[in-house]
């Protein structure tokens, strides 16, 4: 994988750690909010969303992953995961245990570039996110999502999510979507 792509005989020396081979069907939790963090997870296949949940009990999917990005890095910093990742899609991934990835970051300055990109492209991605699908009126936020979420092997077709999940991503109630959704549709 691209966080990888720089490891050399020397990097590999320094893993003595076993790196797992995982797969999680969808709708099943990689981990959970605040729960102290084993390792990152490197996705290859399928996707994964990101809940938090806010202060008044509501569950909002703060960012989708797809194959290549890396998910729970921000375990790095914290020993905690700040998200509940759960699989969208059946997924494969490489759990990396933190031991490994802390003695990589420290002893190879190729790597510790690598996760600076990673999280700095991570964030730009979360602020694009925010800008894109979280302001405007229903139907545009709607519409953003629907743009969004193309497959990127072929643009004329979309990842749509339940209507709840959307609702969670724009904050939206139920109702609100399946409306939008359906007038979307109706026009073409």
């Amino acid at each position: 994988m691209v966080l990888f792509a720089d490891l050399n005989e020397e990097d590999f020396g320094l893993i003595h750690a076993p790196i797992d081979d995982l797969e999680f069907h969808a709708g099943q939790a990689l981990y959970a909010e605040g729960q102290a963090a084993l390792g990152v997870f490197t996705l290859r296949k399928g996707m994964v969303k990101l809940i938090r949940v806010t202060a008044d009990g509501r569950q909002r999917i703060v960012r989708v992953l797809r194959p290549g990005d890396v998910v729970g890095l921000e375990s790095l910093a914290t020993s905690h995961y700040v998200n509940e990742a759960v699989a969208l899609t059946d997924v494969s991934v490489c759990r990396i245990p933190l031991a490994v990835m802390q003695t990589l970051n420290a002893n190879s300055p190729r790597i510790h570039k690598r996760l600076m990109e990673t999280w700095q492209r991570a964030l730009r991605e979360a602020d694009d996110w925010l800008a894109e699908v979280n302001f405007g009126t229903a139907r545009q936020r709607v519409g953003n999502l629907v743009l969004k979420m193309r497959n990127p092997d072929n643009s004329a077709v979309s990842m749509l999510f339940s209507r709840e999940d959307m609702g969670a991503m724009l904050d939206l109630k139920l109702e609100t979507v399946s409306r939008e959704i359906s007038r979307l549709v109706r026009e073409g």
